[in-house]
């Protein structure tokens, strides 16, 4: 841990910690932290840096507002950082911030007043908007098949991980964060296991914040579709019903196994990474080699909850 100030504007008064994760972000961290310093509430900010090789370290040593980092050996990917600086939190509540994220000057403001205005609720999750102002996500809604999608509108499943805040206690008590899922999917299951212990989310529209998305990982790489791919399926055995999580493996298994016979039989195959057979093929490597610490998880979260999966699903799609 690089020593810093640990207040940011606040002292005595300080309820979120904002922990920013950042990796190789020395072209937009700056703004970030700009954003920051700007906020109307008290704060403290903690700096995750994946062991960034880009120059980024200068850029936080230099920075006004002398964040607190902690340095990283090695790339331990979103969730990894945000597992690991957890422990380190011990206010209130905690605030996962995008390194290509600028929060408006009223976001911390915003969404302490809802969770402070709904006691039922763990997290909120703001508006996060393209440079062009075009909404990106309120939060997240969960698809019949599984898949967390950005919300643009209306009530939401789950908060979105680019820029929401939680109640720390509240998180602990779900579970932490999934460290494992590296990238992508954490905000989901974090959702999901906030639900199964009785705890809504909610979202801030009015919380806004610019975010560049994408800065740091490209969407559509084959890392994305592979990380996204991998971790929907942890989420699932993790947290769904099982003849839910039970039924798409089997759709992903046959969809990779049909795959080769509709390229031979000349049918159209989606030109996406996720859809190359190789990768489909690593994918399931992967949820078949942790498969048995999956199930071990699964009891535990099942024992932990409050309300079971069926009835967290059965909220969101009524009809199985």
């Amino acid at each position: 841990m690089t020593a810093g100030n640990d207040t940011g504007t606040g002292g005595s008064t300080t309820r979120t910690t904002v922990v920013v994760v950042t990796w190789r972000g020395r072209e937009h961290l700056g703004a970030c932290l700009d954003a920051l310093a700007a906020q109307t509430r008290p704060h403290r900010v903690l700096v995750v840096d994946n062991a960034s090789d880009d120059g980024s370290a200068a850029v936080l040593s230099a920075h006004p507002s002398r964040p607190a980092v902690h340095r990283t050996a090695r790339n331990l990917g979103y969730a990894g950082a945000l597992a690991l600086a957890l422990p380190l939190v011990g206010t209130e509540f905690t605030a996962w911030l995008n390194d290509d994220a600028a929060p408006g000057p009223n976001w911390l403001a915003e969404l302490e007043a809802a969770l402070d205005a709904t006691p039922g609720a763990a997290a909120a999750s703001p508006r996060l908007e393209a440079p062009s102002g075009r909404t990106q996500s309120v939060g997240l809604v969960l698809t019949p098949d599984g898949h967390g999608a950005d919300a643009t509108s209306g009530p939401v499943f789950g908060f979105c991980g680019g820029a929401p805040l939680l109640r720390t206690a509240a998180l602990v008590q779900a579970g932490g964060v999934p460290g494992r899922f590296f990238c992508y999917y954490e905000d989901t299951d974090t959702s999901w296991r906030l639900r199964l212990h009785g705890w809504s989310v909610l979202s801030v529209p009015a919380a806004r914040v610019r975010h560049l998305h994408g800065a740091t990982t490209r969407p559509g790489s084959a890392l994305f579709h592979r990380w996204n791919e991998r971790n929907r399926l942890f989420m699932l055995l993790r947290c769904a019903p099982a003849a839910v999580a039970a039924r798409e493996l089997a759709r992903f298994a046959a969809v990779t196994a049909l795959l080769p016979a509709r390229r031979l039989a000349g049918r159209a195959v989606p030109d996406a990474a996720n859809f190359r057979v190789r990768l489909r093929l690593r994918v399931l490597g992967e949820v078949l080699a942790r498969l048995v610490p999956l199930l071990r998880e699964r009891r535990a979260i099942g024992r932990a909850a409050t309300l079971s999966r069926t009835e967290v699903w059965g909220s969101v799609n009524p009809t199985g």
